[in-house]
């Protein structure tokens, strides 16, 4: 778990959609008195989360946060401080000369959460029959996509620690992408050579979160131990877990997580100030309350800089019509949105300043790249990079432009007299994407355009972008990373995460059109893996970064600062942009 600006540490779920970011750590409507007892028999962090997890199986996960940011380990790790790559699962590797061949090593007598021996057979398994296997909907196989052809390394057991990777070409982010979580053989084989009547594996419904938590077997530091929807997820320290410290005792050290289920920022920011929780997001509007009582309520306040994440609004670009004939969109509201001018007109309108003045309290910055600020391959507005001023008259003339229209009401209307109005959704709960939506609502009034904001419960917001496909604007984010290659499941046109123009999962689309510039995006991402050379990749990225800039996809909104508050406790803190406050959870301990 992490505060707003936690990176997943398996770097690959930086792109998920963070539908649940500004994780809360709070309590909800529940009593205290719930986890007496439990912390009677040892120390328990007690975190918090808008919404209930979607999924068991880590696989399938497609947002963030989610629990197995405590419940697995990849092959290697992401130093939460330096981004530098550490060992993990693998004690060590070697990588060949001409880059094409790397052999992982695995830590001596690993062992999963129920015991049983973890060896290179996992690993082969994970990538050659989850990861690699076209029928399984997991996000992790496009990040793991080698060149223009596509191709998937091979990987095979030399022995029982030790697995090799053969590349059909170089590939630089290789190593980041090997941190995607390894699974257990030895219980899911057989859900992935089992077929539904659909043909599909029955692993692809496996480990719901209907599933009893205790039969979940994994990897890293914690285990799951309880689920009540709605209301909480408990994690305990798993037994069978490698790591120790340097006198040799068994990490992790804190006994377990609670990680509740919580209504809204003000619950969660109630119950941090009662001295219930151990830690809290710091949203801008929190700062300066919570700086006035850091003394008093014993935590520190750390900031380190914009968070790694984007946060966007996007209309859906999606031209499909579904089996039963009906289309997607409207298609005189698909007409506005796959007009440029529309979309660069609405980037005008929006004033993003004020978002950051009033919004977030003068703690934020201008967002204009998918790309994080962090990363050496960004391209600021400085160095040539597109950029949309507040500039309503600008807005206007565009739309005037390309055939839209006033009524003597100042309203907008289209070459055909239809008013311009469109519904924009978020996650409800997520108090700052409502003000931000409630900003956008009258930012658009100035030019016209009439928006309905709807905030919707979190479930029919992952089923709208992840099978229904019927929305038609959002307000939503991506967690962040130094490494871009992550984003590739959002700019390859099959990608998972293509979310303004999703090809389906459910259902047979006719009519989905891909443009050029779509087409483009992602073959500059393949390429930026193909060279190695931080200067050579950057000149890659930067025409990247100028096409979605152009072509408005995604229209960038702004970045908070990174901060969180923390117990004083709380011992071994290395709070960070790029890794959060609980990116080391196995070796943070609390002070009794």
């Amino acid at each position: 778990m992490s505060l707003v600006s936690h990176l997943v540490r398996k770097w690959h779920r930086w792109l998920a959609v963070a539908i649940a970011s500004f994780a809360l750590f709070g309590l909800g409507g529940c009593s205290l008195e719930d986890f007496r007892v439990d912390a009677a028999e040892g120390t328990q962090l007690i975190l918090g989360q808008l919404g209930d997890p979607k999924t068991f199986n880590a696989a399938l996960s497609k947002e963030y946060p989610n629990v197995f940011t405590y419940t697995y380990n990849g092959l290697v790790d992401t130093n939460g401080v330096t981004t530098e790559i550490e060992p993990a699962l693998a004690e060590s590797w070697e990588i060949s000369d001409d880059t094409l061949r790397i052999v992982f090593t695995l830590r001596e007598n690993l062992r999963w959460s129920d015991g049983e021996p973890l060896t290179a057979d996992d690993v082969v398994f994970t990538y050659n029959d989850v990861y690699f296997n076209e029928q399984v909907p997991t996000s992790t196989r496009h990040v793991l996509r080698v060149g223009e052809s596509g191709a998937f390394p091979i990987v095979r057991k030399l022995d029982d620690r030790r697995v090799e990777f053969i590349l059909p070409e170089p590939f630089s982010p290789l190593l980041r992408a090997l941190s995607s979580e390894i699974l257990p053989e030895h219980i899911l084989r057989p859900a992935i050579e089992e077929t539904d009547d659909d043909g599909n594996p029955v692993f692809n419904s496996t480990w719901g979160t209907d599933t009893d938590p205790t039969q979940i077997v994994v990897n890293g530091p914690y285990r799951l131990n309880r689920y009540v929807p709605s209301q909480r997820v408990v994690f305990e320290r798993n037994p069978y877990y490698w790591r120790k410290d340097d006198r040799g005792i068994p990490q992790p050290y804190i006994d377990r997580i609670v990680w509740q289920i919580v209504e809204n920022q003000d619950t969660q920011l109630l119950q941090f100030r009662s001295g219930g929780l151990s830690a809290v997001s710091v949203a801008p509007q929190y700062f300066s309350l919570l700086k006035r009582e850091e003394e008093r309520g014993n935590f520190t306040i750390y900031e380190d800089g914009p968070a790694l994440g984007t946060t966007f609004i996007s209309f859906n670009l999606n031209k499909g019509i579904k089996p039963d004939g009906t289309p997607l969109i409207d298609p005189v509201k698909s007409k506005w949105f796959n007009t440029l001018e529309f979309r660069r007109a609405v980037a005008h309108a929006i004033d993003r300043q004020t978002m950051i003045n009033t919004i977030y309290r003068g703690l934020g910055e201008l967002q204009h790249s998918p790309i994080s600020i962090q990363s050496p391959y960004y391209y600021s507005p400085e160095e040539g990079l597109p950029a949309y001023d507040y500039d309503i008259k600008k807005a206007k003339e565009l739309l005037l432009g390309v055939g839209f229209q006033y009524d003597d009401r100042d309203r907008l209307l289209d070459a055909e007299g239809n008013r311009v109005e469109f519904t924009l959704i978020t996650n409800a709960g997520n108090q700052v994407r409502e003000a931000l939506g409630a900003q956008i609502k009258q930012d658009l009034s100035q030019i016209g355009i009439k928006v309905n904001f709807t905030p919707i419960d979190f479930n029919n917001l992952v089923s709208k972008l992840s099978n229904d496909l019927d929305w038609e604007c959002h307000l939503l984010g991506f967690t962040g990373s130094i490494e871009p290659h992550g984003g590739l499941t959002i700019w390859s046109v099959d990608g998972t995460l293509h979310s303004f123009n999703q090809k389906s999962e459910v259902m047979e689309l006719e009519g989905r059109e891909v443009s050029e510039w779509e087409k483009e995006i992602e073959r500059l991402y393949i390429q930026g893996s193909q060279v190695f050379g931080d200067e050579e990749r950057k000149a890659i990225y930067v025409q990247a970064q100028t096409i979605v800039q152009e072509q408005l996809p995604f229209i960038y909104l702004v970045n908070p600062l990174s901060m969180g508050a923390i117990r004083n406790d709380l011992q071994n803190i290395k709070y960070s942009a790029s890794g959060g406050a609980f990116w080391n959870i196995y070796e943070i301990s609390i002070e009794e």
